[in-house]
């Protein structure tokens, strides 16, 4: 009895359970990342805004008009990408109102849910499971990820999708069944952002003509890439036969001519994400050399074949394209976190006492001072006062600090205490005003937007002596708000009875408008018309 209760209490716990605690353990900490606080600040121009009102005109349009079909960008047919996205929003509008929450919603759930499928990749990939959990975690503390996926973008979904895409690719060496998912994913990815989807299918098969040549031909891949492109195809030949010729002019115009051209003056040199990356993917990227090093020497196994046909490929790809904006690095994030995870294993299973890189400890060191030091930029008496982001600098001067002082110890310790921190971190981060970063640049438009909606009948223009076009303005006043230059000003301001003018008051001055007629003032700015008296 007393050796059959023995057996019975040391009995292993199946694979499965651990990793179904595993998948549910990391779903719910990517759930309270992305999810924390995602209406506490407005929407963000371009992306935002742009989406948000996609979003709007679906939400808002009677049954027979199709807008998730032909959607509308203000008065405009929107023909820039397809729609999936746009009418995950719109349904959320639809359930819970119209909110900066619920349009930021959708993305943040994909882009977590892409958290445990990278666990998934991880576990397809390595003997270990720990690697596959090391690099799940690396990839849920990544700022870039973090930030971009709680925003109301299309690429937080296209991170879902591709690991999705990966993640059968993989499965399917044991299972032929599982290739139908790479169509899946494939059409998926397509119906978000477009052509991208076909840069990002190549990897995945490159990888298996140089892996599992066998799966090219199996039928289970070519039904997938069937009833993926099945969609996508009915899609385009809906825009085609309702819009004719301009929807191949969209497409070469919003797509194709970015590869080679900068598109809307968004250009830099081909070191450009060598530079986004060197900014952004601290503490992780100080394991990044080493990581890519076990790569090129381990490429004969599959994990490093992957890893090296995704890093490369892709980083070249988006390297040499004409236009360049910081968002199109995100699909490299998953493969930069496995890359990792297995440094980071290696770590975890070398000797004791093994001495950690001198430059480690230096990088690592110097973030500890950034973040002391960021208790007095965002104290009271700063540049920048914001209490929460005094506690977050605290949590990343103790995290890196305690860091420094075990990778000196030769503890490896160091690695828990460094994701533990820099999860605790950017909870604090997402919780300030300052994780979009880019609202500080320009005004507030909501102060502005509420003048706007108050003042000028709906679907009337408003012209600005703002350069810049403010999607989220738009968004958020109902109303079109298009830049003018001074002389067009001047010559609506006599052609048009009603006009209306946001302006600077010192810009106003210099115009030398006949008969204004002050509406409203907010932000440094105010709305004229003329005075009709």
């Amino acid at each position: 009895m007393l050796s059959s209760t023995k057996s019975n209490q040391f009995r292993p716990i199946p694979a499965a359970r651990v990793d179904g605690v595993i998948i549910l353990a990391l779903l719910l900490a990517a759930g309270l990342l992305f999810g924390l606080q995602l209406g506490e600040l407005p929407l963000r121009d371009w992306d935002e805004g742009i989406v948000a009102q996609v979003a709007r005109s679906i939400w808002q349009s009677q049954p027979g008009e199709q807008r998730w079909l032909f959607p509308q960008l203000g008065s405009t047919p929107y023909l820039n990408k397809p729609t999936l996205l746009h009418t995950l929003i719109a349904g959320s509008f639809a359930l819970a109102g119209e909110t900066e929450a619920m349009a930021r919603l959708p993305g943040a759930i994909l882009t977590a849910l892409s958290v445990p499928l990278l666990y998934g990749i991880g576990r397809e990939l390595f003997p270990r499971r720990l690697t596959a959990v090391f690099a799940a975690l690396v990839y849920l503390t990544s700022l870039p990820v973090v930030r971009h996926g709680r925003l109301a973008m299309l690429d937080g979904a296209v991170l879902c999708f591709l690991c999705f895409l990966i993640w059968c690719a993989l499965r399917s060496r044991r299972d032929l069944r599982w290739a139908l998912g790479i169509g899946i994913g494939f059409g998926a990815i397509f119906l978000t952002k477009g052509i991208l989807a076909i840069l990002l299918v190549a990897i995945a098969l490159i990888f298996l003509a140089w892996d599992t040549p066998r799966l090219l031909v199996t039928p289970y891949l070519w039904i997938g890439f069937a009833l993926g492109s099945a969609p996508v195809a009915a899609w385009y030949i809906a825009q085609w036969l309702h819009y004719g010729d301009r929807v191949g002019g969209n497409l070469m115009h919003h797509s194709v001519r970015r590869i080679w051209d900068s598109v809307e003056s968004n250009d830099g040199p081909p070191w450009y994400y060598l530079l986004e990356m060197l900014k952004y993917a601290w503490p992780w990227l100080i394991f990044l050399p080493q990581g890519l090093r076990s790569i090129w020497e381990n490429r004969h196994l599959s994990w490093a074949r992957l890893l090296l046909a995704w890093y490369s490929i892709y980083f070249i790809a988006i390297s040499v394209m004409g236009t360049k904006l910081p968002w199109y690095i995100l699909p490299i994030y998953p493969a930069f976190a496995l890359v990792v995870g297995v440094q980071c294993d290696r770590i975890w299973q070398q000797p004791p006492n093994s001495q950690v890189p001198r430059a480690w400890i230096f990088i690592i060191g110097c973030m500890a001072l950034v973040g002391w030091a960021g208790i007095f930029y965002f104290s009271s008496s700063g540049p920048d006062p914001s209490p929460i982001m005094q506690i977050a600098a605290i949590a990343i001067g103790i995290t890196m600090t305690t860091t420094a002082i075990l990778m000196h110890r030769s503890d490896r310790q160091f690695l828990p205490v460094l994701i533990w921190g820099s999860y605790v971190s950017l909870l604090l981060f997402v919780c300030s005003h300052s994780w979009i970063w880019e609202l500080s640049a320009q005004y507030p438009v909501k102060p502005v937007a509420t003048i706007l909606r108050q003042q000028v009948p709906a679907q009337t223009m408003v012209y600005t002596t703002d350069e810049n076009t403010r999607p989220s303005l738009d968004f958020y006043s109902q109303r079109p708000v298009e830049p003018a230059t001074p002389d067009r000003i001047r010559e609506i301001w006599k052609q048009l009875p009603s006009p209306y003018l946001l302006s600077k008051p010192s810009d106003l001055e210099n115009l030398g408008l006949p008969e204004t007629k002050p509406l409203g003032q907010a932000a440094g700015w105010i709305l004229i018309t003329r005075d009709e008296q």
